[in-house]
């Protein structure tokens, strides 16, 4: 059930007017950590950071974790050293790390004495990972284990990290310098002899991912092998971390949020629509907008040519915007479908061709369909010759639209370019110069016929 944000903060108010942090931080203590988050970034943001720090220390790491990454460097920008250290502390070390990375440089030294020399080597390792790589999510709190340990042994491992570590439903065996070389659950060390040999029981052909690899891939691997986190290592096959399924689950979120972005020609935004400026916004949609204003010159130099077939034919007009649109409708939605079954892999760029026949056939039947919907209004407005007319440039249109908008996601691809990158605007103004052209040559065929 979702937090009633408004009344929260309606009871927040007149406690926090009157300097009572105390009361507010026992008003909303009880409540699910994600949801104390959403009533603090609903409020004033000195009155946020007060109430937080009013909460049990733990806690307070927990619902920094789930603050939107703005409101985490805008909060912590507020905090003492000495808050701010302790708060690093006790937050999970990946999610510090990001921290971390969003705090200004003379916020960094400030913090980092304030830490053990483990702690502030351990920021400093994860916090050094490029933005998109796996190493940037991953995390170093997980249970390693010896090939030559017992299985007795290895649990009294798991109990001894089990309070410092992200999951203990899996661990990983490494050799002494670090290097993967299996991997084990808690059920099969719990079902298992106390004295049999990890390297007895253990799986040695681990999925792992790599630290330089972009951070999808962990994501893919999660997803397609349906396990709980990933393995992460270097050049070396040395282990440096673990991606867990929930990091996983928030780069899918955000690469699908980008690819929504992408198809409708927006530019990646920095941070949330909320919090974003007019300016910033401005300038995600001008480009395309600008790119895409030129290529519909195209369209209006083809009716340009054709200048004395609509003076000839006026009725010719009317059905213009209909045909075009349908066409440019059509792509979209094949640049649609592709893009996303591109995306989770479930065809490949080698599969065009094999792709091509259906869609030929699946875009033939829906310009049949259109076309004879739209041949009794031509034969309406303006007879029998324009009722052809507009069938046969509807059923081609539909068609010369779907194969445009199912090939160039295909195209860009083979280019090594986003596929997403074949966004519905994009797709809608080539289809809409292809279909000028093909409405008024077979207009000029049929009245010449």
């Amino acid at each position: 059930m979702d937090v009633d944000l408004d009344y929260y903060t309606g009871q927040l108010a007149p406690l926090t007017e009157k300097g009572n942090y105390e009361s507010a931080a026992t008003l909303v203590a009880d409540l699910p950590n994600p949801d104390i988050a959403e009533i603090l970034s609903a409020i004033d943001m000195d009155e946020a950071r007060r109430v937080m720090l009013g909460l049990d220390a733990k806690q307070q790491a927990s619902i920094f974790g789930y603050l939107r990454p703005a409101v985490q460097a805008e909060m912590a920008s507020g905090m003492s050293r000495r808050q701010l250290a302790a708060l690093f502390e006790l937050m999970d070390h990946d999610e510090r790390a990001d921290l971390y990375n969003r705090l200004s440089d003379s916020e960094r030294w400030a913090v980092l004495p304030g830490l053990a020399h483990a702690e502030r080597e351990d920021i400093r390792q994860l916090a050094s990972y490029p933005e998109d790589t796996v190493g940037s999510i991953m995390t170093s709190a997980y249970v390693t284990l010896r090939p030559d340990q017992t299985a007795g042994q290895a649990l009294d491992s798991i109990r001894l990290e089990a309070p410092d570590v992200e999951t203990i439903y899996q661990s990983y065996v490494v050799e002494s310098d670090r290097r993967l070389v299996g991997t084990i659950s808690l059920r099969d060390l719990l079902l298992a002899n106390p004295s049999a040999r990890i390297r007895n029981l253990m799986i040695k052909d681990v999925i792992r991912s790599h630290a330089s690899a972009p951070k999808t891939d962990a994501a893919r691997l999660i997803a397609r092998y349906d396990i709980l986190a990933v393995p992460v290592v270097n050049d070396d096959e040395q282990m440096v971390g673990i991606v867990t399924h929930d990091d996983a689950l928030d780069v899918t979120e955000s690469e699908s949020t980008a690819d929504q972005h992408r198809l409708g020609a927006v530019a990646r935004l920095a941070t949330s629509l909320s919090e974003s400026t007019i300016t910033s916004l401005y300038r995600t949609r001008v480009g395309w907008l600008v790119v895409l204003v030129f290529g519909n010159v195209f369209s209006g130099a083809s009716i340009a040519h054709f200048e004395d077939l609509i003076a000839r034919i006026v009725s010719l007009v009317f059905f213009l915007p209909l045909l075009i649109d349908s066409g440019g409708n059509a792509g979209s939605q094949s640049s649609t479908l592709m893009v996303r079954a591109l995306a989770t892999e479930d065809v490949h760029a080698k599969d065009w061709f094999r792709l091509l026949g259906k869609e030929l056939a699946v875009s033939l039947l829906l310009g049949l369909s259109m076309a004879a919907a739209v041949s009794v209004l031509g034969y309406w407005r303006g007879g029998m010759n324009i009722a052809i007319i507009v069938s046969i440039t509807m059923i081609l249109i539909v068609i010369v639209g779907s194969l445009i908008g199912m090939s160039l996601p295909f195209l860009l691809t083979r280019l090594k370019l986003d596929p997403a990158s074949a966004s519905a605007p994009l797709v809608t103004t080539i289809c809409d110069g292809t279909g000028v052209l093909i409405y008024f040559n077979v207009a000029n065929l049929v009245l010449n016929f």
